[in-house]
């Protein structure tokens, strides 16, 4: 049961005491309170705040605590309100009376603020590395499959012929950004709360940037109440990932797509996709549409943390203690999905002759005749009208513009040749697009180089 009770004259309910621990939330961030708590009695001892020989025995307790949380053999309970109070308990089982002196100079409230901003740190590392890492998988995809041409989509409707590469390209260039919020967040979260205190510091003559240097943060926080209050780190930190998580959907309903028996572009690998439990023939992209879903997921856990601080009063308030669920598992989620997409695409396999014969004279090649008509001197208003009358009466004959033979195209506009098969080659016309982040595979091999570049620079 809560062991703060001085103030009261009874005990707390049982059923309370269980809906107001945080101790399974906390478990995430077991290891990391107990290294913040090392370096605070270090820190303590070090300016004779409290006896070096106690601040040594505090240590070694709590050394013996981390050894034995890495190893199973401890783990906090419900039996306490949150994981500060379970170590302490377990601090005086280990060394008695004196584990009383570690509270010293902290509050609970700095010490969640330190435990969860040195895991959010850390993890930040680890979701900028995924991101990196999908940018290269995604990259390398680029080069070796990256000439395969694919209509390209607007509205889900073909609109011109790209190259896969390209497409492949604008996902990488996406992930990049997601890679640089990461480490944007990181350099905000990068500042360390401990003796803060409860909001408003401490008279004992504590030393808080060597508890900052201890624990590797860049510096303490400035400001005591905001040390304790602030939960925008964990905001930005969710926001990051859901958007990443958005990439990633938009990145996982294509290879759904892509690996129908429609699309027929991609077959996900065996190790990524499931059979059905009634149909022998199907081939699920389960990987993928998981990927998909839990977006939804970290969506949700980046709305619970904004709403979560919505019209709270300074300073700590115990709403949030809610912060730590949708904290890891908006992180978790994300690295996951992240890790899973750059193996998904590690290891499919591109069909790279898909559409090479299909888009020969397709529709989508009419952007090429409006700008050949360009070329020759009509505005583009006029020519787009007239290739969309072109269009229209290949549409009208049941097929793409290779069905305007003869002088159909000549009739719609002189300017427009008898023979189109020259701009109804896609290959052509690929090549043609060379302007900056254009498709042609000059272009791709540029933006291949300068995302390799990117990827090696730090």
């Amino acid at each position: 049961m809560s062991r703060l009770r001085g103030r009261f004259s009874g005990e707390v309910d049982a059923d309370f005491q269980r809906f107001s621990s945080s101790s399974t939330a906390d478990l995430a961030i077991a290891g990391e309170d107990l290294e913040a708590s090392i370096a605070h009695a270090t820190m303590l001892g070090e300016c004779g705040v409290i006896d070096r020989d106690d601040a040594a025995t505090l240590i070694d307790g709590l050394t013996r605590i981390a050894d034995d949380l890495a190893a199973g053999r401890w783990a906090p309970t419900d039996e306490h309100d949150d994981v500060h109070m379970a170590v302490e308990a377990r601090l005086a089982e280990l060394v008695g009376p004196v584990a009383g002196a570690l509270h010293t100079a902290r509050s609970r409230n700095d010490q969640v603020a330190t435990d969860v901003r040195l895991w959010l740190v850390r993890r930040l590392d680890e979701l900028e590395r995924a991101a990196r890492e999908l940018v290269g998988v995604l990259t390398d995809r680029a080069e070796a499959d990256g000439q395969a041409l694919i209509p390209g989509y607007t509205h889900l409707q073909r609109g011109q012929p790209i190259l896969l590469g390209h497409h492949l390209l604008a996902h990488a260039w996406a992930v990049a950004r997601d890679a640089g919020r990461f480490a944007d967040a990181r350099r905000r979260a990068d500042r360390c709360p401990l003796g803060a205190a409860a909001m408003a510091g401490t008279s004992h003559p504590i030393d808080r940037q060597r508890t900052s240097d201890l624990l590797g943060f860049a510096a303490p926080v400035d400001n005591a109440m905001d040390a304790v209050a602030a939960r925008d780190h964990l905001q930005e930190t969710a926001a990051a990932c859901a958007i990443v998580m958005g990439h990633l959907s938009r990145i996982a309903a294509e290879l759904v797509l892509w690996s129908s028996a429609e699309f027929r572009l991609v077959t996900i690998d065996e190790a990524h996709a499931t059979g059905s439990s009634i149909m022998p023939n199907k081939r699920n992209p389960d990987g993928a549409e998981l990927v998909r879903g839990k977006a939804a997921r970290v969506f949700a856990d980046a709305q619970t943390l904004l709403i979560l601080t919505k019209g709270l009063p300074m300073a700590y308030n115990r709403d949030l203690q809610e912060d730590r669920e949708p904290m890891v598992d908006a992180v978790e989620q994300t690295r996951a999905c992240l890790r899973l997409t750059a193996a998904m695409w590690r290891r499919l396999e591109v069909h790279a002759d898909r559409f090479e014969d299909e888009l020969v004279g397709d529709s989508s090649l009419a952007t090429e005749l409006a700008d050949l008509l360009v070329e020759r001197g009509v505005p583009f208003r006029q020519a787009h009208e007239a290739v969309g009358r072109l269009v229209l009466l290949c549409d009208r004959r049941g097929g793409g513009l290779e069905l305007a033979d003869g002088g159909a195209a000549a009739q719609i506009h002189p300017l427009l040749p008898d023979d189109l098969s020259p701009w109804l080659d896609p290959r052509a016309a690929v090549e043609r697009r060379t302007s900056l982040g254009g498709t042609a595979w000059s272009e791709v091999k540029r933006q291949i180089a300068a995302l390799r570049a990117w990827l090696s620079a730090s």
